[in-house]
């Protein structure tokens, strides 16, 4: 490690390797819940085209792309709340016109097939020390709402019409979500590369939905898997020679699969220790002798207050510790 740890251009990849695993779970966690896990793709495409316009205008690539996509999910989402175009027709263009835009304007800049191709898959050890720091100012950017308004976003990514009756600014919310998954995306290009950043936004996030309950839980755990597997990935690139993208969209996958047993033998477990507890509930509450409740002003109903619970053919109320049930003009007690 200290031989890794040793060559400058080394020091950088972790470093933004680790941004990257950060960022790319935090967005993705409200993109899972939004349903829309390949939004991901659609952006690297779009992407794409602004890789294709910085090199015809022989401009830095990454500030070029940030704004290009940024402006291109901004579009897709704003037709998508006036009902101008499903999210399935906004990711097709987002797939294609993206693609088709930054192939042709590379082949007009006179760049090759390899220009492209570092983009597309990564190339996490070239990245230098000015990309550094636009990766770790736009990081922060991305972040620090990513969290802090974690209790909106997931407000609004989960029911939009529940979020709009308590008052939340639900299109401000969703441009601000399509925003940072653009810039991320567009982040993730040095580091995963654009064919695989959707990866380390998702995978993470269903590892950690196996892994944990409640948002908040899944949203911490999401972000460590991905911090782990990216410096792992990257890590991993140097010793074995390998592209450091596709080792850690691999890990990602590794952790996902090791998940989901686990998440299944604990969802057992918790049901074996449940169920003993809920058939001696179940036992003190219908196991009493079956006599006449005599009077009994308190009309039971849904909604009136008591506990129900479901007796054969008909529903028991449980009041004043007994279990009463509404048979003709009179209640039982039993």
């Amino acid at each position: 490690m200290s031989e890794l740890l040793g060559y400058p251009f080394m020091q950088r990849a972790l470093i933004a390797a680790l941004l990257t695993g950060l960022m790319a779970p935090a967005i993705g966690t409200y993109i899972v819940q939004r349903r829309l896990s390949l939004l991901g793709d659609g952006l690297g495409h779009v992407a794409i085209a602004g890789i294709g316009l910085a090199l015809v205008a022989r401009q830095a690539p990454i500030p070029v792309a940030v704004v290009v996509c940024v402006l291109g999910a901004v579009l897709v989402e704003v037709l998508r709340q006036q009902g101008k175009a499903t999210g399935d027709v906004g990711l097709a263009i987002l797939f294609y016109g993206g693609l088709a835009a930054g192939v042709l304007m590379s082949g007009i800049a006179g760049a090759g097939a390899g220009t492209l191709a570092q983009y597309l898959f990564g190339s996490l050890t070239t990245v230098t020390r000015a990309d550094l720091v636009l990766v770790g100012v736009l990081a922060l950017l991305v972040l620090v709402p990513a969290i802090g308004l974690a209790p909106q976003l997931f407000a609004v990514s989960t029911d939009e019409d529940f979020a709009r009756v308590q008052g939340l600014p639900v299109r401000f919310y969703n441009l601000l979500i399509v925003t940072l998954a653009a810039v991320t995306v567009t982040l993730a290009m040095r580091t995963v590369g654009l064919l695989l950043v959707s990866a380390l936004m998702v995978v993470p996030v269903a590892a950690a939905h196996n892994l944990v309950r409640g948002f908040f839980n899944m949203l911490g755990c999401a972000m460590a898997i991905g911090v782990v597997v990216s410096l792992a990935g990257a890590a991993g690139s140097y010793y074995a020679d390998t592209a450091p993208g596709a080792l850690i969209v691999v890990l990602a996958i590794v952790v996902f699969a090791v998940s989901w047993p686990a998440s299944v033998l604990r969802d057992r477990w918790r049901r074996r220790l449940e169920l003993p507890e809920l058939a001696e509930t179940a036992e003190e509450e219908l196991a009493v002798p079956h006599v006449a409740a005599g009077t009994h002003p308190h009309v039971h109903g849904p909604g009136c207050g008591h506990r129900e619970v479901q007796h054969g053919d008909h529903t028991d109320f449980i009041h004043e510790g007994h279990l009463h049930a509404q048979h003709a003009d009179h209640y039982d007690e039993h």
